[in-house]
């Protein structure tokens, strides 16, 4: 089966949840015979980081960038909104894309189009032009929920103005565009249920992110440790994080002045890169994500906006890690409380929590182990693959009305 895979930002080295999601789905498909043709937009913010990718994966895939300015700009930013259009999707609009993707369709022909995200659909049309190949589009978020809960938490009055006017727009923008695909995959239940019941689409099915464990036993932990990591360029991250130590660090530290708070991630704030907290260290950007969550004892993740699911859960469970987690971060995982995860929506809440596991050993691992038996039972990367293709393999099928 021949698959053009458009993605938001390049794929490759998977760098974050979004990256880590393409990717798995692009391995996956290689993995399975599926013959792969990556085209991706680039950006200063994600750039094409050619010396980072393997000559192989370059050549099964054929992955070519089109660089994009995806800057945000005020009177770009007032335009959009004085015509009543999403600046996020504006953005995105782009000739040169356009032109590199007409080459692409008119250069040979594709099975199915697999979109990685509703900010492409613009390009829908020009697609529909060259090909008759359905177009499925994976969901990684219900996109405009995001911002509107980055406006419930903002306490900035006109930024919490204009991020409502963000998620109004792109909501509009978003329900109409996902019936107009062939088929939409998301990542989580609760995302997949909102578009059945909020858009025309009726072809929506769930696919979450996999994960193959690494580093399982052979790392020594760090005992007394929590842990963050996760890109913090991302507005829910940074806020978590701020909320994590100005409401709930320091009654960990008081209760347990030997625990340990490690933050990790892309884009580290300055501010906190410099920041001077007993108890925390700030490590920024980590050569080994997987080596760093295995290092360590305990993950938080102290979400209060967001959408989709969190990849860095999914990765640190696979390892036996236990996870503290407002309801919000983890929402879309098959996970239950107080088995194999642990939820924490107060400050006292989650203190709690975490004095809880720092004080009986054994309940802390019984809950990392229960977490290591789901991943392995919901999120096999081989099986998800599987399930993609028959996916696929109904819509290219002359009568797909079934599916």
């Amino acid at each position: 089966m021949k698959v053009l895979q458009l993605c938001i930002k390049p794929p490759y080295p998977p760098v974050d949840g979004g990256t880590m999601a393409m990717n798995s789905v692009t391995q996956g498909l290689l993995a399975a015979g599926c013959q792969v043709k990556v085209l991706t937009v680039a950006s200063h913010k994600h750039p094409l980081q050619s010396a980072l990718i393997p000559q192989e994966y370059m050549e099964q895939t054929r992955l070519e960038a089109v660089h994009i300015d995806l800057t945000p700009r005020p009177l770009a930013a007032m335009v959009a909104m004085l015509c009543g259009e999403s600046y996020q999707v504006r953005r995105y609009r782009n000739a040169s894309f356009s032109a590199k993707l007409a080459e692409v369709l008119q250069a040979e022909s594709f099975d199915v189009i697999h979109i990685e995200s509703i900010f492409l659909s613009d390009y829908l049309p020009l697609i529909r032009k060259y090909t008759q190949a359905p177009v499925l589009l994976r969901a990684h978020n219900v996109e405009h929920l995001i911002w509107r809960r980055n406006a419930a938490a903002c306490r900035n009055p006109f930024k919490r103005w204009y991020f409502k006017h963000l998620a109004l727009t792109l909501r509009a923008y978003e329900l109409e565009q996902v019936a107009n695909y062939s088929a939409v995959v998301c990542i989580t239940q609760n995302d997949a249920n909102y578009f059945a019941k909020n858009s025309g689409q009726r072809k929506i099915f769930v696919m979450p992110f996999g994960v193959t464990p690494e580093y399982a036993d052979n790392v020594d932990v760090e005992p007394n440790t929590l842990f963050h990591i996760g890109s913090m360029d991302w507005i829910p991250n940074r806020e978590g994080v701020e909320w994590m130590l100005d409401k709930v660090w320091p009654a960990i530290h008081a209760a347990v002045p030997q625990a340990r708070l490690y933050l990790a991630g892309r884009k580290m704030p300055a501010a906190l890169m410099k920041a001077n907290r007993e108890g925390v260290t700030v490590v920024g950007e980590v050569p080994d994500a997987m080596y760093f969550i295995a290092s360590k004892q305990i993950n938080i993740v102290p979400l209060l906006s967001g959408s989709g699911i969190r990849v860095k859960i999914i990765e640190a469970m696979s390892v036996g890690k236990t996870v503290i987690s407002t309801t919000i971060g983890a929402e879309g995982i098959a996970c239950t409380d107080g088995v194999d995860i642990l939820l924490a929506d107060t400050p006292e809440q989650f203190a709690f929590q975490v004095k809880r596991c720092l004080d009986d050993t054994e309940f802390c691992r019984s809950i990392g182990q229960n977490a290591s038996n789901l991943i392995a039972k919901h999120y096999n990367p081989d099986k998800l693959t599987a399930e993609l293709i028959e996916i696929y393999t109904a819509l290219t099928a002359k009568n797909n009305t079934t599916i």
